[in-house]
């Protein structure tokens, strides 16, 4: 990790940045993947998962007897763990119904707003290198109980066209049969155009690498909804001396063996916590499995020392983290400063690795700086918000005069019209 001291706010816009990538070369190549298949169906996806994926499928449609093996398949113990989290992330999000509202705004005026489930989302999960059979239950669970009428699946397989049974095993507890064996750009692709066996969908949602995530960019650039604008996963910890520093590098570390395009970034108000905790960092990096990984990420990651933590968190909110961990046992006053961030963890034993699993909030999340303008994927994500109105005799006649004379102001007289005969229509 790079380490940066006191660096002037001139500086920060640039500090800030995520790594580059040549978003140029990066759409040509989605693009020409998404045309293919637009245009060639199933016989595009059948040619690009040999290219990509290393296999060749004559069907990609997951059958009921794969769904009932996997289950036997998976472990017990995994399957308890994630019965758990099911439960706890189900409890968070069916908090998030509304109650629907009927204000009158004016005697013999109602007003009142419906969520009604969008019918057809497409639900796109990562298994290149780890299969997140854990954005199955962030997606599925709110999406079922939002109303989806149909929900798809689509997830890469394994050089033997297989899915991992932790995959099925969890579509299957979510309530999703469609599951489908095609990954990468081909797999947006499919689900935003239609094949002859993939039903086109109306919105797409799901985490993927650089080029899921621009796919996702340039479908919506053609009309399909998609639940937010995300690349690789990034976190930012504030740790200040009543931090635990192992702990601090082990939250650290387990963002940067996402993927070797992550970012962590590591600010503290205090030279020797920094030192402290990138000392336990590199210990920890030696033995973990994916460290290849988790040192790429590194290098594209910094541990800035900042003046005091007025300064620390104007810095956390010019960044935008998707996670952000407040690493001290003043993290809920602390709390009150932030402003832009995905999701928030507060204290000690608040480990960005219990919201990517089992917490029950939502690990779906805004990433490159957009949570200063978005949230995080949720219940509302997956429902359209009608309004509605209801206006009586009385409520038209009340309301209409005001109508008229705005609608007159504004030169629309037929706006006008439609409110004066229903009041002459009365008299």
């Amino acid at each position: 990790m790079k380490f940066i001291k006191y660096p002037k706010r001139i500086t920060w816009l640039q500090l800030v940045k995520r790594p580059a990538i040549d978003t140029i070369a990066l759409e040509q190549t989605t693009a020409e993947i998404l045309f293919k298949v637009k245009n060639d169906g199933d016989s595009a996806i059948k040619k690009l998962s040999l290219k990509f994926d290393g296999v060749n499928l004559e069907r990609t449609l997951v059958s009921k007897e794969e769904i009932k093996r996997a289950e036997q398949q998976c472990n017990s113990r995994l399957k308890k763990a994630i019965s758990k989290a099911f439960n706890n992330i189900t409890k968070f999000h069916l908090a998030q119904k509304e109650t629907e509202l009927h204000i009158e705004t004016t005697k013999g005026v109602t007003c009142w707003r419906k969520s009604v489930g969008i019918e057809k989302v497409g639900l796109y999960i990562p298994g290149g290198s780890a299969p997140l059979f854990s954005t199955i239950l962030m997606l599925g669970i709110p999406a079922k109980l939002a109303g989806c009428k149909e929900i798809i699946l689509c997830t890469p397989p394994n050089r033997e066209g297989e899915l991992d049974p932790a995959i099925l095993f969890t579509a299957k507890l979510v309530g999703i049969d469609k599951i489908f064996k095609i990954g990468g750009v081909q797999a947006i692709a499919a689900m935003a155009y239609g094949t002859e066996t993939v039903p086109k969908v109306y919105k797409i949602f799901g985490p993927g690498n650089q080029y899921v995530a621009c796919a996702k960019q340039l479908i919506n650039r053609e009309g399909i909804a998609i639940d937010l604008p995300a690349g690789p996963s990034e976190v930012a910890i504030f740790a200040d001396q009543t931090c635990i520093p192992s702990y601090v590098a082990a939250d650290l570390l387990s963002q940067a063996e996402h993927g070797s395009d992550s970012q962590v970034v590591l600010v503290s108000c205090f030279e020797s916590v920094l030192k402290g905790i990138l000392f336990e960092l590199e210990k920890q990096l030696n033995v973990l499995p994916r460290k290849a990984i988790a040192r790429e990420a590194l290098k594209n990651s910094k541990a800035v020392l900042l003046l005091n933590n007025d300064e620390a968190f104007d810095f956390l909110n010019s960044y935008a983290p998707e996670h952000l961990i407040i690493a001290s046992k003043n993290a809920s006053k602390l709390s009150a400063r932030v402003v832009n961030a995905g999701s928030v963890f507060l204290g000690n034993y608040s480990c960005e690795s219990a919201g990517d699993y089992a917490s029950g909030t939502n690990h779906t999340l805004p990433t490159n700086g957009h949570a200063k303008a978005y949230s995080g994927v949720s219940l509302d994500s997956f429902v359209k918000k009608i309004t509605f109105q209801k206006i009586t005799k009385k409520g038209i006649r009340l309301l209409g005069p005001v109508v008229e004379l705005m609608a007159d102001a504004e030169g629309l007289a037929a706006h006008k019209n439609a409110v004066t005969i229903r009041i002459k229509k009365q008299l």
